[in-house]
């Protein structure tokens, strides 16, 4: 039972060799480019939706923040059109391994950082021993800072792929025992298969939601540290 209910979550397999990498690069393919596709109505709903997050996402930066628009907005495209594509049958949802998100937060988070101690290093240091605090609590507070420092990456991860695991379990729960309850009892079976509808609609606006948030809380990481 255990290993059907975590069958999705494994690492797919092709002729012995992992095939993750393909099935990371493969929402890129997705998206419109000017080249192959112009003036069409999906590019320019994409268009739209671009503009639109990176003005409410890059407005409370100042100059050295809006460099980074670039990668914040293909960060969100990439978390979003992989967790879009994961709520499809039979297929992988990267996000699910905290190992990936590990590997997009780890990164992000030291950008900043690095960043904040180059350029307002005073202020960077200032984060650790607020103004104030007793002498004796000073070891412990910057201690404790420190921690929750390097805590944000891996709050960053962990949140990530709690969210969109949970959603897929409930999904795979919630379907089998439709399938089971259709030969017991057809009305109960119903109301299941109903849930499950609901849970797939709240589902695809997690996947987006995460996205978003996930973007959100390195734009914030970043506009503490510039």
């Amino acid at each position: 039972m255990n290993e059907n209910l975590f069958a999705s979550f494994t690492t797919p397999m092709m002729m012995g060799v992992p095939i993750v990498v393909l099935i990371i690069i493969f929402p890129s393919i997705l998206f419109p480019s000017p080249n192959r596709l112009i003036n069409n109505r999906l590019a320019t709903v994409q268009q739209w939706l671009i503009q639109l997050v990176s003005k409410y996402m890059l407005s409370i930066h100042n100059y050295k923040g809006q460099t980074w628009a670039l990668m914040l907005m293909s960060l969100i495209l990439f978390i979003g059109s992989t967790n879009l594509l994961g709520l499809l049958p039979h297929s992988f949802t990267p996000t699910t391994q905290l190992s990936m998100n590990l590997g997009m937060a780890i990164p992000l988070w030291a950008g900043t950082v690095v960043m904040g101690f180059r350029h307002k290093t005073k202020a960077s240091l200032a984060h650790f021993l607020p103004q104030g605090t007793p002498l004796p609590l000073i070891p412990m507070l910057v201690i404790i800072e420190t921690i929750s420092l390097f805590i944000q990456p891996v709050a960053l991860a962990v949140r990530l792929t709690a969210n969109i695991t949970a959603g897929h379990l409930l999904i795979h729960l919630i379907g089998g025992a439709t399938l089971v309850l259709m030969n017991i009892n057809p009305v109960t079976a119903l109301i299941t298969f109903i849930i499950l509808i609901l849970l797939t609609i709240l589902e695809l606006a997690v996947a987006l939601i995460q996205a978003y948030v996930f973007t959100l809380l390195v734009s914030l990481y970043l506009h503490d540290n510039t």
